[in-house]
């Protein structure tokens, strides 16, 4: 099964993890995060199957991030309002986030794609 790879191509980290997919050969479906983000169910789903944080998957060193003021909101925000945040703004969303369906990254580290994806 083809994974799922949200990126933002002006993204440096997203074009790298892309790289890395197309030297591994690994099959992929590219979206445009900011374009077309994950809707708030999906990110639920990814987020449990993550077994991350859910502060893990926000972009904080984006622009958007800083604008909202969002440092101190997510730690005392409800995991419903965190999830209705990221579903507002492709933008606030960490990149690149992959999955197969079962399994999820959040961002690019080359040993993390290597365990998860080869």
């Amino acid at each position: 099964m083809a994974l799922t790879f949200y990126w933002y191509p002006k993204c440096g980290t997203c074009r790298k993890a892309k790289k890395w997919l197309e030297e591994h050969n690994i099959e992929f479906q590219d979206i445009h995060i900011v374009e077309h983000p994950p809707a708030k169910e999906e990110l639920k789903d990814l987020y449990e199957k993550s077994g991350l944080e859910l502060k893990k998957f926000f972009n904080t060193s984006g622009q958007r991030y800083r604008e909202l003021g969002l440092k101190d909101k997510v730690k005392t925000a409800s995991e419903e309002e965190l999830l209705d945040l990221l579903a507002s703004d492709g933008m606030l969303i960490k990149r690149p986030l992959t999955t197969d369906g079962t399994k999820v990254t959040v961002g690019f580290k080359e040993e993390e794609f290597n365990q998860q994806w080869l």
